[in-house]
């Protein structure tokens, strides 16, 4: 009989043999081995080994509700004994839009997909059909999927590749540039080919490097005065800021907007929504010219599967009322100032942020003299905030692990509505002997 903690070991040889990469998701390669989770509930995780995690994670942000809600369940549950699959459209798809609509500020239309990356993949090609134009205009450090069309700006140079194979021509329609708004306007100023500037509304990374609610005001006001649509990629922020998402939060409306993981209450999907004259786009005319020439072709087996509609509809029902997000944000909120405080009493560099229900940890490996990690924050650019040096993320991801403790990615997580007080208080005190513990190894620096 094989010792329970040898499970993950053995999972892991036999995911070499058959997965290629050894993991199905680039962030879930492990320390040393992957997690392999056997199921979860509410705030908690157990992997094949027995071994009990507090989640940070929360299904990459998509459960705002925290794992298996009941009434997401029992939704799923009926949903699967009426037929999990038609190949067809379905009363749940318009009700699930319908629920959309009356949300998300700018979903005058709806248009289901498979994942967030279809998603901006998707908003991308009706931008450039509805504007004629090629290039798209990113930030450093954001991310809006893994697809071609956005093969550059996500990491480290931003001027680079994120991946091999991706064709040069393609990456030419990609201009990637610091979130300076004076940049975006002498860009916009010129002779530009721009259909679509699209970003994360919060941020580089669901806010690694966050923006803030004047710089979307302005950066709306640009958009629209030199015709150029703005997508913003509410993947994650969706519906977690507010019912509304980031765009009923900060009081801005994109043209278009990007929707996954909550949108769906964590199974597989998403949804491209807009302008109803841009989204019009997938109308057919009865012109054959037209529909075949000036049409936005789009497909998709599982858009608005049973499952993710009676998922989707439960969730957004209850993101409707405002009380999942109030009761995420004040734990995140008790966590941040904690963790802050922690760095701050054990004279760690570091500093700890975010908005909502998110935090992002940055810490130090060198100390730079005469600045506070706080001053630094305030001015640090995407380089400075995605560049903590890769050995003090992997080893502040592993030490909290080692004792119990899972994030989202990076250095940062999310709470969700299952969490507790408890929970709060283990994961602060979890943290505080994880930064200790790298301190003084040196992995991590200390305030001169």
């Amino acid at each position: 009989m094989v010792d329970d903690v040898q499970k993950s070991s053995n999972l892991f040889r036999r995911a070499v043999e058959s997965v290629a990469g050894g993991v199905g998701h680039d962030l879930r390669v492990g320390h040393p081995t992957p997690l392999y989770i056997e199921r979860a509930e509410g705030s908690r995780k157990w992997d094949a080994d027995g071994r009990e995690y507090l989640d940070f994670g929360m299904g990459n942000a998509a459960l705002l509700l925290g794992h298996a809600p009941s009434g997401v369940v029992a939704a799923i549950r009926d949903a699967v004994g009426a037929g999990f699959h038609f190949g067809n459209d379905h009363p749940a798809q318009i009700e699930w839009a319908e629920l959309i609509r009356s949300l998300v500020p700018s979903a005058e239309k709806v248009r289901f997909v498979n994942s967030g990356s279809e998603g901006t993949m998707l908003a991308l090609r009706v931008a450039r059909a509805f504007t004629g134009k090629l290039k798209v205009l990113r930030f450093e450090g954001h991310f809006s999927g893994w697809h071609d069309g956005v093969g550059k700006g996500a990491m480290l140079p931003f001027d680079r590749s994120v991946s091999a194979g991706i064709p040069t021509a393609i990456l030419d329609t990609v201009t990637v540039i610091p979130a300076d708004l004076e940049i975006v306007s002498q860009l916009l100023k010129g002779d530009h080919d721009f259909g679509a500037i699209m970003l994360e509304p919060s941020g580089a990374s669901w806010g690694t490097v966050p923006l803030s609610i004047s710089f979307n005001q302005a950066l709306r006001d640009l958009a629209t005065r030199h015709g150029v649509p703005l997508i913003y990629d509410e993947v994650i922020t969706g519906f977690r800021y507010a019912p509304g998402g980031y765009q009923e939060y900060a009081g801005v409306v994109p043209d278009m907007t990007v929707l996954g993981k909550i949108v769906t209450g964590g199974m597989p999907g998403g949804a491209l929504v807009g302008r109803s004259d841009m989204m019009s786009l997938f109308d057919y005319s009865g012109d054959p010219h037209r529909d075949r020439y000036e049409r936005v072709h789009h497909m998709g087996t599982f858009n608005a599967n049973p499952l993710a509609a009676a998922s989707g509809i439960a969730t957004l029902t209850e993101v409707a009322t405002g009380r999942p997000q109030s009761r995420a944000n004040e734990l995140a909120e008790r966590l941040r100032r904690g963790m802050d405080q922690i760095l701050d009493v054990n004279g760690i560099a570091g500093y700890v942020y975010g908005d909502s229900s998110l935090f992002h940890v940055y810490l130090e490996a060198e100390r730079r003299a005469g600045v506070s990690p706080r001053e630094q924050l305030q001015t640090a650019d995407a380089a400075t905030l995605k560049g903590i040096p890769r050995h003090v993320v992997t080893s502040f991801q592993k030490t909290l692990l080692e004792h119990g403790v899972d994030l989202l990615s990076y250095t940062g997580g999310v709470t969700s509505s299952a969490h507790s007080e408890d929970d709060i208080s283990h994961g602060l005190a979890v943290f505080e002997q994880a930064v200790k513990t790298l301190a003084g190894s040196g992995i991590i620096a200390r305030i001169d």
